[in-house]
């Protein structure tokens, strides 16, 4: 072939060649993002560290500088900076680490449980100075100032309760926790505290201490939950409450009186330590060997140091200033009671010691004297008795007296109660009547001036009416007299007409014989001389019987 031909080979066009170079680019653009992919599965999958709730990661670093001689463990300035196990731990999250540089161990956090504290032993650090045996500064070994309170803290730690032996389930701690109770302060309690770690006081042969320095504090503890520190304080428990004991606790308790007799006795004392001067009460007078822990049981001490030395010394110094008839009367024994409250409470305040009841319930004299002694003095207080019960019969005499008084004046009031009451009623009951009596004349009055006027009025009634009858009867006798001038003034024919006209219309028809019938002898008395007046009346007779016979047919 010729060079013509080689220079016109595909292979040589540019349009190859640029899909060869886009070809490469391609490939070395996929073979980056695998590898890119790789390196980020790589680094989520082997580098990254779940640190879970209620754990810790504890870091060991692989590489670096050595660590110095000085150093237990890589303090958390110098993170990363050193080999071995850091001071730094990661709390709870998420985080990334090269695990060819580093190394971690998921723990649990440090936990305090209820009722209980922790005490920090840093077990890395500068060490303490000379005589100091708290660690005040973080970076310094040693039992730590602070304790730790319920909860869970981020600590590398080991914990474990105090008295019993360290666990060593891990070695890549760094401190060391201590459990220990909290302070309780019941009521009625005080806490004596003492500081074991402090500057040593100016005076050291000192009872109470300056506050902050070395030894008991005067500032005492009031009750309550106290999270303190067992290596730096120290906190004593002094019961303030009241305490009640006999005097024969300690043996019979007896002294010689003025005349010689031995006079044997027995009280009660009341008694508290003073809460202000708790702390002097418990430096003066306790005793480790009777202590109950932290509890300070100062008070038999006090019982033993105090009260009862000062109650024998007053009982064997004032007892025998009397006589044993004395001890048998009650004012001398009421004044010797209070002579010894008095003085043994005087006495026992000056040591911190409230005295708050010192009763001497028994006093018991010689038989010798007490015998005669007391029969006379039962015999006076008989009399006296005596006198009072007749002092008491004659107040009740007075009383009986008064309360009949009282009862005859509540019945008198009574009386004149119920006398105002019928008073009052009656006077009430005859207003009532008078106004009724007033209502019933006024009623009266009205009914006699309507008697009255109805009186008049039947009068004039009456009156009106007999003029009415009496012009009836005129107007009647009138119609008389006329009817009489009629039959020419005979009144005796007149009478007779009315009265045939009255019997006419009772009769309808007669059948008489006019000669025989006794009915017609009527007639026959108009007869005689005054045959025309009989024709007359018979005439008048037929027209009444007509009158009638034509009222009948109507």
């Amino acid at each position: 072939m010729s060079s013509s031909s080689k220079q016109n080979s595909p292979l040589d066009s540019p349009a190859l060649k640029r899909l060869l170079r886009q070809g490469l680019i391609g490939t070395a653009g996929l073979v980056l993002v695998c590898g890119g992919l790789l390196a980020v599965f790589w680094f989520y999958m082997f580098c990254r560290i779940e640190v879970p709730s209620g754990h810790i990661a504890v870091l060991l670093k692989k590489t670096g500088a050595e660590i110095e001689n000085d150093m237990e463990v890589v303090p958390e300035s110098e993170f990363g900076n050193y080999k071995g196990l850091q001071e730094k731990v990661l709390t709870e999250g998420r985080y990334f680490y090269n695990p060819w540089n580093w190394e971690w161990d998921i723990v649990q956090q440090v936990e305090i449980p209820e009722n209980r504290l922790g005490v920090r032993i840093r077990l890395h650090g500068d060490d303490l100075d000379y005589g100091n045996l708290i660690a005040y500064d973080n970076r310094q070994k040693g039992i730590a100032a602070e304790v730790l309170r319920p909860g869970r803290h981020g600590l590398n730690a080991i914990v474990y309760e105090a008295g019993k032996p360290v666990p060593t389930y891990r070695d890549n701690y760094v401190e060391l926790v201590e459990l220990h109770e909290p302070i309780v302060i019941p009521a009625g309690f005080k806490g004596v505290v003492t500081l074991l770690s402090a500057p040593l006081a100016d005076d050291p042969n000192q009872l109470i201490v300056e506050e902050g320095r070395r030894g008991v504090q005067k500032k005492t503890l009031d009750p309550g939950v106290y999270y303190i520190n067992p290596y730096v304080q120290r906190v004593n428990l002094v019961d303030c409450r009241s305490q009640r004991f006999n005097l024969s606790t300690g043996g019979e308790m007896g002294f010689p009186s003025r005349d010689g007799f031995w006079v044997r006795l027995d009280g009660r004392i009341e008694f508290r330590v003073d809460p202000e001067r708790a702390a002097e009460v418990f430096v003066t007078y306790n005793d480790s060997g009777n202590d109950n822990g932290l509890d300070a049981r100062v008070e038999e001490e006090i019982i033993e140091k105090i009260i009862l030395p000062n109650a024998r010394s007053f009982c064997r110094l004032r007892g025998s200033d009397n006589s044993g008839r004395d001890f048998i009367l009650g004012d001398k024994r009421l004044a010797f009671q209070e002579d010894f409250q008095q003085t043994l409470g005087e006495t026992c305040q000056r040591q911190g010691i409230e005295i708050i009841q010192a009763l001497v319930t028994r006093i018991s004299p010689p038989q010798q004297i007490a015998s005669p002694v007391r029969d006379r003095q039962i015999a006076t207080q008989q009399a006296q008795q005596y006198v009072k019960e007749i002092e008491q019969q004659a107040s009740e005499q007075q009383l009986k007296i008064e309360q009949e008084m009282v009862k005859r004046k509540e019945a008198l009031v009574e009386v004149d109660r119920e006398v105002i009451k019928l008073t009052t009623e009656a006077m009430r009951q005859q207003e009532v009547a008078v106004i009724e009596a007033e209502q019933r004349k006024k009623v009266a009055e009205v009914e006699l001036a309507a008697a009255k006027d109805q009186s008049e009025a039947i009068l004039a009634q009456g009156k009106a009416e007999a003029e009415v009858i009496g012009f009836e009867n005129e107007a009647e006798a009138a119609g008389w007299a006329k009817s009489v001038e009629a039959y020419n003034g005979n009144g005796d024919e007149y009478a007779r007409w009315v009265m045939l006209r009255k019997l006419a219309p009772s009769y309808r028809q007669m059948m008489v014989n006019t000669a025989d019938s006794s009915l017609m002898n009527i007639f026959t008395e108009f007869s005689g001389g005054a045959n025309d007046k009989a024709a007359d009346v018979t005439q008048n007779a037929s027209k009444a019987n007509n009158q009638t016979n034509s009222g009948e047919t109507e």
